[in-house]
């Protein structure tokens, strides 16, 4: 289906999201944050889908949000600029939230909420040329869609602090080195690498994978005694499940386990 703002296309078990506002470089909106909340949320239902790959159209993942409108809502009540945000952090919430892996494959650059979004994702993909930007400061904003939370879960202090208060580009090769980026391809490769990735999530457990990117979240905000008790919960959920059953079964038997039929029958 394709609208204005969004393109979406299903290729096998993956689904492919591309921001198509190439003349605003993918600039970020609330009907973006609405509709890409919708489609994530009909992963929780399909169980046909494996994993989701965001991109930006003609080789820019995005500017992040438009300054023209940022500009615009200075003169709006400040509850109507915290609702806007509210679209915004829900969006956030539900890439978090998806119970598949969401991958984001990045060109040209990622700035500001652009940023923000690509590290809201469970993957990161860049080509070798991409550039990273968490900008706010440049235009005396700070940052919003979850950029501190999501970058204190793998860098120091000390190099947030930088990426948030200088603002300046860096690398995709310095984002990986920094924990950030998965994999560095070619230009022009980051969408197929990334579809690649996403496909190795065919035939995997699904409702153990949820589990496992509960897990990955809340490792970072919670201390290691309640986050060994979620280990425990979830292990005891998953010894129970008929992916689990199957998994064993297979490993046993040795046979490829086939968790796609797992989730045909539902």
């Amino acid at each position: 289906m394709t609208n204005q703002l969004l393109l979406v296309e299903r290729r096998d078990s993956v689904i492919s999201v591309v921001l198509n506002d190439p003349k605003r470089r993918n600039a970020l909106s609330p009907e973006i944050f609405e509709e890409l909340s919708d489609i994530l949320e009909v992963t929780e239902h399909d169980l046909s889908i494996a994993a989701v790959v965001l991109s930006g159209a003609e080789g820019f993942f995005s500017a992040g949000g438009d300054l023209k409108q940022l500009a615009a809502n200075r003169v709006l009540p400040p509850e109507i600029r915290m609702e806007r945000i509210a679209k915004l952090n829900g969006m956030i919430k539900c890439l978090q939230g998806a119970p598949v892996p969401v991958i984001a494959a990045i060109e040209g650059g990622a700035a500001g909420a652009g940023m923000s979004l690509a590290l809201a994702c469970d993957m990161v993909v860049a080509s070798r040329q991409a550039k990273f930007s968490a900008a706010y400061v440049k235009a005396g904003l700070t940052p919003d869609g979850g950029m501190t939370g999501s970058l204190a879960g793998t860098v120091s202090r000390q190099t947030l602090f930088e990426l948030c208060a200088v603002g300046a580009p860096l690398s995709s090769e310095r984002m990986q080195a920094i924990g950030v980026v998965n994999r560095v391809v070619e230009e022009g490769e980051a969408v197929e690498a990334a579809l690649s990735l996403a496909a190795q999530f065919h035939n995997v457990p699904r409702r153990a994978l949820a589990r496992i990117k509960r897990l990955s979240h809340s490792a970072y905000s919670q201390p290691f005694s309640e986050q060994l008790e979620l280990e425990g919960s979830l292990m005891v959920e998953s010894q129970g499940d008929e992916e689990a059953a199957e998994g064993i079964a297979a490993f046993l038997e040795k046979r490829p386990a086939n968790f796609n039929l797992l989730r045909q029958s539902r």
